[in-house]
């Protein structure tokens, strides 16, 4: 089995050597320079989209709450058909048309004047969300390399963060992409291949899963002690609310906004929708499986490891179930899922620090590789902070990830949804959407959630998405005026 990792280390070095060369420029760092193929993009963004969450949180979710857990997949699975549906070509479109390499930048280019306030107060908001899922998929690292290999759960982080760093310094955007493509192939593999085993080791011990699915309650978790039940609507809204986060994600947002034309866009729709579909009913499978298989005495003594972190039921499954190199090659891809969506964070972190932050603080123009530099630089600083996060926080990587998605998703989620739909959006609605988003997933998930029972990833986007609405109503655009020459 570590032959099998040490392999997959191999193709991914040999990736990045090749792919590094490819990133020249600032631009190419940034945002790829228009050199990346529709399909790689589509692989990378659904490799980012789906991280350690994913493998690890989804299938430990499905592993305490049963099929109550189906209204989070499903919420995932309608967001992230929205977002290649209806937000992927007009985002290509829009990218063309303003030249913008972030998403802040895509305001600034909407509403002139404002390149300083949005940048400087998106990137704030980006740094402080996005260093804490940056941790999350560091914390999901550990846990696997741990399971894997028996490493101390710190040098895991250690292993995991130092890769990830390194090789999103050494090329950016190309480079994460590139790595992404290979990354997305193992992760459907793992979601794929691992629920089919764990079927049929199940039908020869007679567990009848089938059965199970269909008697169980999709309103009330299998394990009520650890999670905190709320009524049947609510569990439903609050897993389906997953959805609204899509629309605000610039790790997948930039996916979209570089590339090449509307008819890559559209031929790349599918295969991330079938990738889509493929790896959320395997993982969601496996935590459904593995649950019997515990159930059943199946996992042996390591099971007991599950009993205390349910997220780690899928690494389990392999190191149980699987011979070595099959389980290796699984491994791979669970490393992966938390590798492709960390180093394209970094990079989310790095060019918003760099191109909405410093350029509009010091109002000078930088010299080109200068600014490749400066990425280079706080892409590695943002590395070592998310990996002091990790090992100091104790949260699941189920709840950083949600607190992370919520304040992104609702901060820009709106903004950019009204951005290409509503004409009627303002400055001050986007501030608004901006301010409101971070302040209100901060607020309810700190003092509201318990005693309301509803997530803050629902209440903070629809409070976003309102004063959005309210606020460019109140202070709508001013008419240009059309100037005339005589």
């Amino acid at each position: 089995m570590i032959i099998v990792f040490v392999a997959y280390l191999l193709v991914l070095i040999a990736i990045v050597a090749y792919s590094a060369r490819r990133s020249k420029t600032n631009n190419d760092f940034v945002i790829g320079g228009k050199k990346i193929s529709g399909f790689s993009l589509a692989l990378s963004e659904r490799a980012t989209g789906e991280s350690a969450w994913l493998l690890l949180g989804l299938t430990g979710l499905a592993y305490t709450e049963g099929m109550a857990a189906i209204w989070v997949a499903l919420g995932c699975v309608s967001g992230i058909l929205f977002l290649w549906t209806f937000l992927a070509e007009p985002l290509q479109k829009l990218t063309e048309q303003t030249g913008a390499l972030t998403v802040p930048g895509l305001f600034s280019a909407k509403f002139k004047g404002t390149q300083r306030s949005f940048g400087i107060l998106s990137s704030l908001i980006i740094i402080f969300f996005f260093v804490l899922y940056i941790a999350a998929q560091f914390s999901g690292a550990g846990k696997i390399f741990n399971d894997t290999f028996n490493i101390d759960p710190f040098w895991g982080m250690v292993i995991g963060s130092s890769l990830v760093t390194i090789y999103t310094m050494l090329g950016g955007f190309i480079t994460v992409v590139a790595t992404d493509a290979f990354q997305a192939i193992l992760m459907v593999i793992s979601c794929v291949v691992l629920p089919i085993i764990a079927l049929g080791i199940a039908a020869a011990n007679n567990i009848d899963i089938a059965t199970a699915i269909t008697k169980a309650s999709y309103t009330v978790p299998l394990n009520a002690a650890a999670v905190k039940q709320v009524g049947g609507g609510l569990l439903i809204l609050n897993g389906l609310s997953w959805a609204f986060g899509y629309t605000g994600q610039p790790q997948l947002l930039t996916r979209m906004m570089a590339m090449r034309s509307q008819k890559e866009t559209q031929q790349s729709r599918w295969l991330a929708i079938s990738w889509t579909l493929l790896a959320y009913i395997g993982a969601f499978l496996i935590g459904i499986i593995g649950y019997k298989l515990v159930q059943a005495g199946l996992l042996g003594e390591a099971a007991a490891s599950v009993s205390n972190d349910a997220e780690k039921i899928m690494p389990v499954m392999v190191m149980t179930l699987l011979n070595p190199i099959l389980a290796g090659i699984l491994l791979s891809g669970a490393v992966s899922a938390m590798m492709s969506t960390a180093s394209s964070q970094l990079m989310v972190v790095s060019s918003s620090m760099t191109e909405d932050f410093y350029l509009h603080m010091t109002k000078k123009k930088i010299q080109e590789k200068k600014m490749l530099n400066l990425n280079k630089w706080l892409t590695l600083g943002v590395g070592l902070v998310g990996f002091l996060l990790a090992i100091t926080m104790e949260d699941t990587v189920y709840g950083l990830v949600s607190y992370a998605w919520s304040g992104i998703g609702a901060s820009f989620g709106p903004a950019i949804v009204l951005l290409i739909f509503w004409k009627r959006l303002s400055r001050v609605g986007v501030l608004a959407s901006l301010v409101t988003g971070t302040i209100s997933a901060v607020v309810w998930k700190t003092w509201l959630v318990d005693g309301t029972g509803i997530s803050e990833r629902l209440a903070s986007y629809v409070l976003a998405f309102s004063m959005a609405v309210i606020l460019s109503l109140a202070f709508p655009e001013k008419p240009k005026l059309n100037s005339t020459t005589k």
